[in-house]
């Protein structure tokens, strides 16, 4: 009898899980449907919708149907005119990065001896606020690994700083480091050397390149060094990186030109029918764009002379000149200097 009553309470908690799965996945295909019809217009299919924060609409921007009404405002519930109004009455703290050891999850007391509506501190109280900023500071790095990352990850900022490479740079050669980190690929290396290697990945990476030569400028390990450990990260992590384009420096040389955007639009078309000669393979990819820049320079009336292109792009006058004559040579280039 008591058999029977087990079997019989196990088929009815079967049951009632099965209900439970099919009225679960019911309710996901409704939610997916309400989530499409509000996506899509229902009067012209159109997915170009815009939101009207003023009257709390969806509208459609290519037939004007209302799609929805009334709708919640998930922004903010108070206006900012300027950077520092919008930093006053925010309530939360900066976005999660990978810059940052603990990836600035964690707190941090301020150098000013004031409290949270502004006041000072009297002075009875300084000094254990003093301690406390202490103590902060050091429970922040608690074991070898973080102290690591906290000190390759400041050297990375600095470099990328050095450099003037852009924040999605220094975010994705942050978690180049992580990685190698993570397979123990640091024993027995210099953290700056891994640090300016993952540099140098993450710039080619995001398509904005960096020579070894200027990364070894700002670092504090020679440019052998860099290469060498850029080939093994990049060998056991797996990065699969295409070779450097010479496109890719013509907008950084032009810059330091300060050549128009005419030249550069020159430069760029020179680049790809050599490349589609396959000129540019074999050769030094900033070799071949300072020729493309001093052709283009010349033939939009832009001139400038072998050195100062060289001193920019960071190659000699002798690399430009064996350039430029082969690329005027296959492709039919008129020069007259």
């Amino acid at each position: 009898m008591v058999e029977v009553e087990r079997v019989r309470y196990s088929d009815t908690s079967e049951r009632e899980k099965i209900r439970a799965m099919i009225k679960a996945r019911k309710e996901k295909e409704q939610n997916a449907e309400v989530e499409n019809a509000t996506v899509q217009c229902p009067e012209c299919g159109s997915r170009n919708l815009v939101q009207d924060y003023e009257r709390a609409e969806l509208v459609c921007s290519e037939c004007g149907l209302v799609v929805d009404a009334e709708f919640v405002d998930e922004g903010p519930e108070w206006r900012a005119f300027d950077h520092d109004q919008r930093m006053k009455r925010s309530r939360v703290g900066a976005p999660m990065t990978y810059t940052i050891h603990d990836k600035g999850l964690s707190t941090m007391i301020d150098w000013r001896n004031r409290d949270s509506y502004g006041k000072s501190i009297s002075s009875k109280n300084r000094a254990q606020l003093y301690r406390l900023r202490k103590w902060q500071r050091r429970i922040r790095v608690s074991n070898a690994t973080e102290r690591n990352l906290a000190f390759a990850l400041s050297e990375l900022d600095r470099m990328a700083s050095a450099l003037g490479l852009p924040r999605t740079v220094r975010e994705t050669a942050a978690v180049v480091y992580r990685k190698a980190v993570d397979k123990n690929l640091i024993r027995g290396r210099s953290i700056e050397g891994v640090a300016a290697a993952a540099l140098y990945a993450a710039c080619r990476q995001c398509s904005v390149p960096r020579t070894l030569d200027e990364i070894g400028e700002v670092s504090r390990v020679s440019r052998k060094e860099i290469g060498r450990t850029y080939r093994f990260i990049s060998r056991e992590l797996s990065l699969k990186l295409m070779p450097t384009s010479p496109i890719d420096y013509v907008p950084r040389f032009c810059s330091g030109l300060n050549l128009k955007g005419e030249v550069q639009s020159k430069g760029v078309e020179i680049l790809r029918q050599a490349s589609e000669k396959e000129l540019t393979s074999g050769r030094g990819p900033t070799g071949v764009a300072a020729a493309a820049i001093y052709i283009a320079s010349i033939l939009c009336g832009e001139r400038r002379t072998q050195r100062e292109v060289a001193d920019v792009a960071g190659v000699t006058e002798v690399t430009i000149r064996n350039r430029y004559k082969e690329l005027a040579e296959e492709l039919d280039i008129e020069i007259i200097l």
